[in-house]
């Protein structure tokens, strides 16, 4: 499976070393984040300009939970949306619903979704099985959330083709 990120994320912490472009979408990538309309619109221009020489018309977007059902609304159903009129890909939002809240891996270093995905997310086996999915989330830093959340797609009988991020957590060396 390939996986794939559009661009490096610099942490807040290391933002006094980033350039003026990694500032800029450190920002961008916040505000994809927050579900402003203007950085949605922007996110999915990116992934449909990256995903533009892959005909997608027999795969479904899924993107990766966030931590709370109000934030993965708020985050992904318009950024799936736009993304798969631009991409003729398949929607498969509804098809992923998340329940209660978990903590935000990157505040506390636990990974809740990691450890015990089944709690958190629940996925349509029925509509999933057989079918060819391109997992979407915002920011990889270790990549534990996302394998969980792809071995969950394949136990549902999903077949993963791809994993892509808007960005991937630049290393610095403390």
């Amino acid at each position: 499976m390939l996986c794939y990120a559009l661009f490096p994320y610099v942490p807040k912490r290391f933002l006094c070393v980033a350039s003026f472009e990694e500032i800029v979408l450190h920002y961008m990538i916040l505000g994809f984040k927050d579900g402003r309309n203007v950085h949605t619109r922007w996110a999915a221009r990116q992934f449909a300009m990256a995903l533009s020489g892959i005909d997608l018309h027999d795969v479904a977007i899924v993107c990766i939970p966030a931590s709370t059902g109000w934030s993965h609304v708020r985050r992904w159903r318009r950024f799936s949306q736009m993304l798969c009129s631009l991409t003729g890909a398949i929607d498969g939002f509804d098809r992923v619903h998340v329940s209660g809240s978990r903590k935000r891996a990157h505040i506390t270093g636990e990974n809740e979704l990691a450890t015990n995905i089944k709690r958190y997310v629940h996925i349509d086996p029925s509509w999933f099985r057989g079918r060819k999915v391109l997992v979407i989330d915002d920011i990889c830093t270790t990549g534990r959330s996302s394998q969980a959340f792809i071995g969950a797609m394949e136990a549902a009988g999903a077949t993963v083709t791809m994993a892509m991020f808007l960005a991937k957590t630049k290393r610095y060396r403390v």
